[in-house]
């Protein structure tokens, strides 16, 4: 009842892991490209100046990190990063 489960060892799936890690640098730089963007954007409309351009950047980039965070974690689930031999 108390035995230990065998071990079983677990390769790495590197096309797997490739094509997240290059799909994440894509969309990455077009989601914190946007973000720059939409800041400055928002800023000048506003008038809010530098200071609320770099309030607004920080707030778009939490939220930028917020969506690869979600793409990252549905990517695993599609292509897994390890298979069990």
């Amino acid at each position: 009842m108390n035995e230990p489960r065998p071990q079983r060892s677990r390769r790495i799936l590197w096309q797997n892991v490739l094509t997240v890690a290059s799909a994440a640098i894509l969309i990455a730089a077009e989601v914190f490209g946007a973000a720059f963007a939409g800041s400055w954007a928002i800023a000048s409309l506003l008038a809010l100046g530098t200071l609320g351009a770099r309030v607004l950047d920080g707030v778009f980039m939490l939220c930028g990190i917020a969506v690869m965070a979600q793409f990252v974690r549905a990517a695993h689930r599609v292509e897994p990063f390890t298979a069990a031999d």
